[in-house]
């Protein structure tokens, strides 16, 4: 009993002592598994806000541009393929992901403080939304519309001659991106007085003898 009364209190001497090899030792294999628990968990809460229920608990999206998704080919299609919020408006590599979310800092702050609370006010500042929005995916050239469409995968001989011609011209070239030309594919427009085209209609396009082979 002395024995281990003594070893116990060797034990606690140890254990409460600083800087000694096994306090150290205990310290980084306590730091290397806390370091695992805090990643484990900052990533399940960043992939839980990238669920569309998430998404859809302000009602500015669910009353808005939610609705109007669901309308969409994106919504629903022959295929069942179904796109989601996160697939669109956040990048699926890590660095531009994490800078994503804190771009989404200021959404916050504007559903707190009822920015766009109710519908006149959402279609209000629609342009303004918008264009913040198509200016971020220009910039990044089109990084999420690339998550599932590839320009090198595309088979122009499946499209129409007109949207061959422009993809084959514009797209693959890389003259535009896709968010030049694809503003309303999920959503609707705001008033686009005053927001040039993402192309223009030359001769060389509209000749219908120029069919992609």
């Amino acid at each position: 009993m002395r024995a281990l009364l003594a070893w116990l209190l060797k034990l606690w001497t140890v254990a409460r002592s600083p800087a000694t090899v096994l306090s150290l030792g205990l310290l980084t294999c306590g730091g290397f598994f806390a370091g695992i628990l805090f990643w484990g968990a900052f990533n399940t809460a960043l992939e839980f806000t990238n669920r569309e229920e998430f998404c859809l608990s302000c009602h500015e999206m669910r009353s808005n541009v939610f609705q109007e998704l669901s309308r969409t080919v994106h919504f629903s299609n022959r295929s069942g393929v179904r796109a989601i919020c996160s697939d669109c408006h956040v990048p699926h590599n890590w660095t531009d992901k994490i800078a994503r979310k804190m771009q989404a800092s200021k959404e916050v702050w504007g559903h707190l403080f009822g920015l766009i609370d109710t519908r006149q006010k959402f279609l209000d500042h629609r342009l303004e939304l918008a264009q913040h929005e198509w200016a971020r995916m220009k910039a990044n050239d089109s990084l999420e519309c690339r998550n599932c469409h590839s320009g090198p995968a595309m088979d122009l001989t499946k499209q129409t001659p007109r949207a061959a011609r422009i993809h084959q011209r514009y797209l693959l070239t890389g003259e535009r991106t896709c968010i030049d030309c694809h503003k309303g594919i999920a959503h609707e427009l705001p008033d686009m007085t005053g927001v040039l085209p993402g192309w223009v209609e030359t001769p060389e396009l509209n000749d219908t003898r120029q069919q992609v082979r």
